[in-house]
């Protein structure tokens, strides 16, 4: 069963944009996001200059995948100002470490390397890492703790607005909360799309609508559809992620649409209505999935 965190963020200045250092209720882990600006006020938080890892993620300033860098050091704020010189996509930095002084050079660079294997599968990010960090070898105990530790940097992460671990699709066993039993709902169902001949599969997630790996595609584009999915479908062929084949363009990976009316458009090259063009397995649309759900939440609450 699941439990609920509580993720303290603290904005010394009283900016969104600044410096936060983020802590989760009695655990000893901790995070401090900077941008590339500030760095020089790292020198007023000790909490940088110990031993830790941290990640350089580039701003997502259009359609392409976003790069990052995934690092550790023994004194973290030093190898920062580093990168300040050497590395030139990033923005901003997140860095982890402990509250306790207890993290050794194997302790941050086990968490390195696990933190780029789950960033790796994730596929959020393009990463920026030349060689994979070597899983350093520790005691049954201290791998155990290091877990525990990775979970709170995956918490601290997606609160922090950077969900590199987070994989697009979780498995409905880990993404449904434990409770009374529901009837199938758009969050959980995979839905299929068919249109002349173009064959989509996609999921319903909280972030969005997620069009599945083998999707197939139009290669052609009506009037009405928008010029913001026009230019993502070309970057989309210019990255890699569609793949131009003799009929159509087939996605080579996961990507994230913001609704299932757009992923709709995008596969057929023309404006759709999402809740009427994606169907479940047993032919529901999604409008009436959508709809089962509203009124099962309904019915929960007792209105």
């Amino acid at each position: 069963m699941p439990f609920g965190k509580t993720v303290r963020i603290f904005l010394p200045d009283g900016a969104v944009t600044g410096i936060r250092h983020a802590e989760i209720s009695n655990r000893t882990g901790q995070a401090l996001a900077c941008p590339r600006n500030r760095l020089d006020g790292l020198k007023e938080w000790p909490e940088a200059a110990k031993p830790g890892v941290y990640i350089l993620f580039e701003a997502r300033l259009g359609d392409s995948k976003p790069k990052a860098y995934i690092g550790e050091s023994e004194n973290v704020a030093d190898r920062l100002l580093t990168h300040d010189r050497k590395k030139e996509f990033w923005n901003e930095a997140v860095i982890v470490t402990n509250k306790d002084d207890n993290l050794t050079k194997s302790h941050v660079k086990y968490l390195e390397s696990r933190i780029e294997a789950l960033a790796s599968v994730a596929d959020r990010y393009e990463l920026e890492n030349g060689t994979t960090p070597t899983l350093s070898s520790l005691s049954r105990s201290e791998r155990d703790a290091m877990e525990e530790l990775l979970e709170d940097i995956r918490l601290f992460l997606g609160t922090l607005g950077y969900p590199i671990l987070e994989p697009l699709l979780r498995s409905a066993a880990v993404a449904a909360p434990a409770g009374p039993a529901v009837p199938p709902t758009s969050t959980t169902e995979e839905l299929t799309f068919t249109v002349h001949g173009f064959l989509a599969k996609g999921v319903q997630t909280d972030e969005g609508f997620v069009l599945k790996k083998g999707s197939t595609a139009s290669k052609t584009n009506s009037d009405s559809l928008s010029n913001k999915l026009a230019k993502l479908k070309e970057q989309l062929v210019v990255d890699g992620r569609f793949a131009v084949e003799e009929n159509c363009l087939r996605l080579t990976e996961d990507i994230l649409m913001s609704s299932s009316s757009y992923a709709a458009a995008l596969i057929a090259g023309t404006s759709r209505s999402g809740p009427q063009s994606w169907f479940a397995s047993n032919g529901v649309s999604l409008k009436d999935l959508e709809e089962l759900a509203a009124e099962h939440a309904v019915q929960g609450s007792g209105a």
